[in-house]
């Protein structure tokens, strides 16, 4: 019986017109090992996802999945986790334990087996793959390769019957990608499982592979052996040669006949054989870089992250020339993030010194040093990103319109300006992040692994980039694992190892002279062409040719630089931001001495209402300072829709009538004893409409993981606010997750952060009100979505209003039941009154909060529940 069986498979995501896959028939057997190959956005990733239920994305989708002969969708929670295994592409995404061997047994404790079966299955994972060393050690300390290879390791303890991986290698440097898939083929070969890989790095992959199947345009182009692939992609002359092994691109170019080779030793057996009856062409003469100034130079640098820890970096010296491009290459956990980050101004060494254009660092101010010296692109360049589109993310700097244009022509980002950054590919994130670092014309770029996850394509394209910034003068200096990129697109190479530099030079003495870390063309041609060390090159060698890629052209600028010119001055148009970071330090200081019983503080740790209010206006001015409320006035994302007649009376019923029933009874039949039983029966009758509204289908895990984190942060932010009464921003949270997902959502949030939040003060019999009280406020946001989320003001005001006489309104009141058996009217009345000034003090926050923060959180939520289809 086959594993997989696609019929017809056609899925599109929300809101796109063209298909990411469409009409893909597909059997994958027992056993066998694919991988998936294509273009960025051919649709691999979402071919993987659609094959593991709990990771399908959202949007429409036709033809059927069938596992093991029964439709996929029928697979239990249980089932299809530990039958279908599925590893990420970054490994710290992945990682949920803070012990490596908790990390093995985690799976297992989820699916309920027995603690013995849990220790066997760990024991033997941990010596399958070689895990004994570092079994005890935090997940923290391990390196990008050991956080992968135990993510591999924890999946495997499940004993799944497939295990799918999306680029499990793209963060993993040579030495540990190779380690990783050894790993790989040793589970595909002595346990059965099959293997279905989404990989860029072939040169790896490709030699384990039974199968290959290639993607274009969301379509099946071709399903068959890697032999059988390289013949169809000459035959067809297709750009993706150029992505396939060094050893497949070379027998390709030279339209050789029988079978392709594909890994190195078959390779260097073919050229020999070659050699021997074609004569192959001499190597040109590769001239060295002219002699430049140093534009950035380090000497001696030590550093190490703790007082008694081990040094990263062990006089550690370097000098990069003026507008060269210089590679930095070294294993995970080598330091190289480390130096990039001593580099650039981010840490600062324990000794030694660096310098910039020929003056020390530490001479630079910040604005100086970052508005004209240098600018850094990190890893993730998501990092960035914080506006709604790529047009207004490079406005945000107000450069000069000329400027403006000239940097999205060099980027090439004029059909991506309409769009959100977070909807771009790696590849086009990796421009739109280099654009908006580029508008500061600096003189040194510094760069992150620029290459992570891309194709061929997006890497040619990157590196034309590159050489049109070099030809400006800029010098570019970038870590990185991706060997082969290096060596055909760096003017110098260092290898960081043991905290120092242990080789350096231009790309061909320095890789020629390698034997392990070096490029799969060198190895291929060591012993006939010992100077060759990209593919390129050894295509040249053997009069070869190949498709082309499609050219990527930059427009040299124009506009004249001045290298010497003054730092950008600071606008003049709105208060300094450092007035209100002095006005939001004055106000921690304040309450800190409050907690400590300072006597002039003494009200404001006592709860006098108007220190309180007068503090709070304080906080406000300051974050008002520092931008988070002058953003202008702006739509909010369209509130969902209104929930059913039934849904509505359900929750009706639930929450306005059963939880105000059991509050009573706990206050006049358990005297208010039974706090804890009390709470959660609350938090049970708040989760009912939400259960019972599902109809017999299962709630997505997806909702309720993003539900719990929003109460997480909901507690989070009480406890961090303690020494400011009543300035909380849990009512703010419970808001907004009313309007976002309806006010099931709303209530169930803020009565979950009541209770959690007062395990970190005290729990008592007013945690039941408090969970009720914060419940409805949220509740109601969520019916009155259509108005409360309508602009910024009004979200602000129903939070005002709605702390004053919801919350306020019903704990007041609560006091007053809690501890005096007889209440009478006026007593009830007294309670609103003295209560009404901290009622106030909390509105307000609230309404702050909200004004501040409310709309971006929003904005968040909505990108979350259209993606998701929540």
């Amino acid at each position: 019986m086959e594993l997989y069986q696609l019929q017809g498979l056609t899925f599109s995501y929300p809101g796109q017109d063209q298909p990411a896959l469409s009409s893909i028939q597909l059997d994958i057997h027992p056993g066998e090992w694919l991988t998936l190959l294509g273009a960025s956005g051919c649709g691999k990733t979402t071919l993987l996802r659609q094959l593991k239920p709990a990771l399908t994305p959202h949007g429409s989708r036709r033809g059927h999945i069938l596992f093991l002969g029964q439709p996929l969708e029928q697979l239990s929670p249980a089932q299809q986790a530990s039958q279908i295994g599925f590893v990420l592409q970054s490994p710290e995404d992945q990682i949920v334990t803070d012990k490596v061997w908790h990390e093995l047994a985690f799976g297992l404790e989820s699916l309920g087996l027995p603690r013995e079966v849990i220790r066997a299955r760990v024991a033997e994972m941990a010596s399958f793959f070689g895990l004994e060393d570092w079994f005890d050690r935090d997940t923290a300390s391990l390196s990008g390769g050991q956080k992968q290879l135990l993510n591999l390791a924890a999946i495997m303890a499940m004993d799944p019957q497939v295990l799918l991986l999306d680029e499990p290698t793209s963060q993993l440097d040579p030495i540990a990608a190779q380690t990783f898939l050894d790993c790989l083929s040793r589970i595909n070969r002595e346990l059965g499982t099959t293997i279905v890989l989404s990989e860029h790095r072939l040169e790896q992959a490709l030699p384990l592979s039974h199968r290959c199947l290639f993607l274009e345009d969301g379509q099946l182009r071709f399903l068959g052996s890697p032999q059988e692939l390289g013949r169809f992609l000459r035959q067809q002359e297709h750009p993706m040669v150029q992505a396939m092994p060094t050893p497949m691109r070379v027998w390709m170019s030279v339209g050789e006949q029988g079978d392709c080779p594909v890994t190195v030793s078959e390779g260097r057996q073919w050229l020999g054989s070659f050699a021997q009856r074609h004569p192959l062409s001499p190597l040109p003469l590769v001239s060295s870089p002219p002699p430049a100034p140093a534009a950035l130079e380090a000497r001696e640098l030590w550093f190490r992250y703790q007082k008694e820890g081990e040094d990263v970096l062990k006089g550690l010296s370097v000098s990069i020339p003026r507008g060269s491009r210089f590679a930095i290459l070294g294993g995970n956990g080598a330091g190289k993030s480390t130096l990039l980050s001593l580099l650039g101004g981010g840490n600062r060494p324990l000794r030694g010194s660096v310098s910039l254009l020929g003056r020390p660092l530490s001479q630079w101010g910040k604005e100086e040093l970052y508005q004209g010296g240098l600018a850094v692109l990190p890893q993730n360049p998501k990092a960035l990103f914080s506006a709604r589109s790529v047009e207004e993310e490079l406005s945000l700097a107000a450069p000069p319109p000329d400027r403006l244009k000239e940097v999205i022509t060099l980027c090439h980002l004029e059909g991506l300006l309409g769009r959100h950054p977070y909807d771009l590919s790696g590849g086009e994130q990796q421009r739109a992040a280099l654009a908006k670092v580029l508008l500061a014309q600096p003189q040194v770029l510094l760069l992150d692994e620029p290459t992570k996850g891309m194709d061929l394509p997006f890497q040619e394209e990157f590196a034309a980039l590159l050489e049109a910034l070099s030809a400006r003068g800029i010098t570019v200096v970038l870590v990185s694992h991706d060997i082969e990129f290096c060596a055909s697109h760096a003017t110098h190479c260092a290898l960081l190892f043991g905290g120092i530099l242990t080789a350096q030079g231009e790309p061909h003495s320095f890789f020629s002279q390698n034997r392990f870390y070096t490029t799969a063309a060198s190895r291929m041609a060591r012993d006939l062409i010992p100077q060759a060390i990209t593919s390129q090159e050894l295509i040249g060698c053997c009069c070869g040719r190949e498709p082309q890629l499609t050219p990527f052209s930059y427009v040299q600028p124009s506009v004249s630089r001045h290298p010497e010119r003054e730092p950008a001055a600071s606008s003049t148009s709105s208060p300094p931001r450092w007035l209100g970071l002095l006005l939001i330090g004055l106000c921690l200081a304040a309450g800190l001495l409050a907690w400590q019983g300072v006597p002039w503080l003494a009200g404001l740790a006592g709860g006098s209402w108007l220190s309180s209010l007068l503090w709070l206006l304080t906080a406000a001015g300051g974050l008002w300072l520092l931008g988070l409320g002058r953003l202008p006035l702006q739509r909010l994302p369209r509130s969902p829709g209104r929930p059913r007649r039934s849904t509505l009376l359900l929750t009706g019923v639930c929450l306005l009538v059963l939880i105000p029933l059991t509050l009573l009874a706990g206050v006049y039949l358990l005297q208010d004893r039974k706090y804890y039983f009390i709470s959660l029966l609350v938090l049970l009758e708040a989760l009912a409409p939400v259960f019972l509204s599902l109809e017999g289908s299962r709630p997505q895990a997806r909702m309720l993981v993003l539900l719990s984190a929003l109460a997480a942060l909901a507690a989070a932010g009480r406890a961090a606010f303690f020494m400011l009464p009543q300035f909380k921003p849990g009512a703010a949270i419970a808001i907004v997750a009313g309007v976002a997902f309806g006010g099931q959502a709303g209530f169930l949030v803020g009565a979950l952060s009541m209770l959690l939040s007062n395990f970190f003060y005290v729990q008592g019999a007013w945690t039941p009100w408090q969970m009720a009280a914060m419940g409805l406020v949220g509740l109601l946001a969520g019916w009155l979505s259509r108005w409360v989320g309508r602009s910024r003001f009004s979200l602000a005001l129903y939070g005002f209003l709605s702390v004053i006489l919801l919350y306020g309104g019903l704990l007041n009141p609560a006091s007053l039941l809690m501890f005096q058996p007889h209440p009478t009217l006026s007593m009830i009345v007294a309670s609103w009154t003295l209560g009404f000034p901290m009622d106030l003090v909390h509105g307000a926050g609230t309404a702050f909060f909200l004004w501040a923060g409310g709309p971006p959180l929003l904005e968040q939520l909505e990108r979350m529940r259209t993606k998701y289809g929540l």
